[in-house]
């Protein structure tokens, strides 16, 4: 027997979540098969069979809380012929006879209600697209695919009036079986009064912990600017060809204001610090964080060094990072340390907003959309791509003349990029 085991985690993470079974008792497997994903505070990870052999027995199931080194399952090495040859006589009967099993295995994020309405309009759950594309069948996702496939409903209402009708001749109680049937009276009463519990993943719960404590924490304060896009914006548009042909990768904002970001940190050293119970600690490196949004949540991936990264190994680096992050294949190292953090909420169309700290780091800046604007240069109104700014600093250490002038000089680079190049 061989023991499956949970990873060994990371020394700030306690405990991990069993998160989906690819495997059932009985199965065989082959070394190096992934088992089941487990999700931790930061990371998903995947364990995978150290042996070829039969699994023989699941000690914790989907959903359960574990710890690391806990064994989780057991494989039986190599092929017996005893175990194997009883469990498929086991098995085959159940495929014979209930069929209908096959739905909640195929779906398995799939709630007892979503599945009793999949039942009841005698519906394939892979028939039916997952719209949050996160892997889980919602009742919102049933209902729009009966309105866009009204066949889908045309057998149980012609064959449940039949069967009533043979059942009970009366002529009253056919009507009412008839008029619930035909009318949509289940489908307005799930998309008006609907409710679905699900679980928080660790991720989401992890990062709802660090936002409050964040709060409770530390002095947060924020400050504001405003910055002229078009200087970037033309410098991007006529070498942004050059650049991808040569680099393999496009050039985007991001990387400009990385480097902005790392220039400014270097004439203000106590931005990129951190407080340590009664000690400020001041980093002689540049690690920035990078807010990436994933399916699970929002994960904030470093780029070391970033002083000696070219503005291709800045873009190449969060290309990785995005892939891997909607891969889940994000680890540990890839996500610990980091000394500031950049956001950018207008992806998303965000005009303002004020991002929270990242602890224990002392601030951290927020990118949000670019919109023309009509603004007054020299006397005279001219239309400008304008983005407005934000730093969350914490105010322990951080005063509000370096938070400030911080974002001015982020400000002043990017308003003439030529600087950027040059240091100065």
């Amino acid at each position: 027997m061989v023991d499956v085991k949970v990873p060994v985690l990371a020394e700030s993470v306690s405990e991990a979540t069993l998160m989906k079974w690819h495997k059932k008792a009985g199965d065989k497997v082959k070394r190096g098969d992934n088992l089941i994903d487990i999700e931790t505070d930061k990371v998903t990870l995947e364990v995978a069979a150290l042996s070829d052999g039969v699994l023989t027995e699941i000690l914790k199931g989907d959903g359960e809380t574990v710890e690391s080194d806990e064994v989780i399952a057991r494989i039986e090495n190599g092929s017996t012929d005893s175990k194997p040859a009883e469990k498929p006589k086991k098995e085959a009967p159940k495929q014979q006879s209930l069929p209908v099993d096959e739905t909640p295995s195929a779906t398995p994020k799939t709630s007892p209600a979503v599945r009793n309405l999949i039942s009841e309009n005698d519906l394939s759950a892979a028939d039916i697209p997952d719209q949050d594309g996160d892997g889980r069948i919602t009742k919102e996702d049933v209902v729009n695919f009966l309105d866009k496939n009204p066949q889908a409903k045309k057998p149980e209402p012609e064959t449940t009036p039949e069967e009533a009708n043979a059942e009970k001749p009366e002529i009253q109680k056919p009507s009412a079986p008839d008029v619930s049937e035909t009318t949509p009276l289940p489908e307005t009463t799930l998309d008006d009064r609907s409710e679905e519990r699900v679980k928080m993943t660790r991720l989401r719960q992890r990062t709802a912990e660090r936002l409050l404590a964040a709060q409770h924490e530390n002095a947060i304060l924020t400050t504001f600017n405003e910055v002229n896009m078009k200087p970037i914006m033309e410098l991007r548009s006529q070498y942004k060809d050059k650049f991808e042909k040569q680099h393999g990768v496009k050039l985007g904002f991001m990387s400009f204001f990385t480097k902005a970001a790392t220039e400014a940190l270097k004439k203000f050293p106590v931005i990129n610090a951190s407080i340590d119970e009664k000690d400020i600690v001041y980093h002689g490196y540049f690690d920035i964080g990078i807010a990436v949004s994933s399916d699970r949540g929002l994960v904030v991936p470093i780029l070391r060094d970033v002083d000696t990264m070219s503005f291709a190994d800045i873009e190449k680096k969060i290309v990785e990072y995005g892939q891997k992050a909607r891969d889940s294949k994000l680890t540990i190292d890839d996500l610990t340390g980091g000394t500031f953090t950049i956001t950018n909420g207008g992806i998303f169309g965000s005009l303002v907003s004020t991002p929270i700290l990242n602890p224990p780091q002392s601030a951290i800046l927020g990118m949000h959309k670019i919109q023309e604007r009509p603004m007054a240069v020299n006397g005279e109104v001219v239309i400008l791509p304008m983005m407005y700014l934000a730093l969350s600093y914490d105010h322990r250490i951080v005063d509000g003349r370096d938070a400030v002038q911080f974002l001015v000089t982020i400000k002043d680079l990017l308003e003439d990029p030529a600087r950027l190049l040059l240091q100065v």
